[in-house]
């Protein structure tokens, strides 16, 4: 997997922007922009256009992330992406970022466990 890109901004589709992303295979992240809330994250045979079919509820926001109930305005949010040579490893590469993740979430809730017992 080559390197992340820089956080972008997704463009406003009322002005006629492009999403800036590989062409080709990858994995992809959303986030918004100010909390660096996890919105998105996804592997795609054209990460370009796997971003660009992200919907957008009439202006205000996501429609089809995850199915979460937050809606979040779309210049609230910020995109990256990283390319792959093939589709198989855009999905290798989103499974080890994802079981990091999850591994790291788990450390810091065993870590606030550990400092609330400590407390009492």
């Amino acid at each position: 997997m080559q390197a992340w890109s820089n956080w972008k901004r997704f463009p406003d589709a009322y002005s006629g922007g492009f999403v800036e992303a590989p062409i080709g295979p990858g994995v992809y992240e959303v986030r918004h922009a100010q909390t660096g809330e996890l919105v998105a994250f996804g592997h795609a045979g054209n990460v370009a256009n796997a971003i660009s079919a992200l919907k957008v509820d009439h202006g205000r926001g996501w429609s089809r992330l995850f199915k979460r109930a937050s809606v979040r305005p779309v210049h609230e949010l910020e995109y990256r992406a990283a390319a792959t040579a093939t589709v198989g490893e855009a999905k290798t590469a989103a499974s080890h970022l994802n079981g990091l993740r999850q591994s790291y979430w788990r450390k810091r809730m065993d870590l606030g466990w550990a400092a609330r017992r400590s407390q009492h």
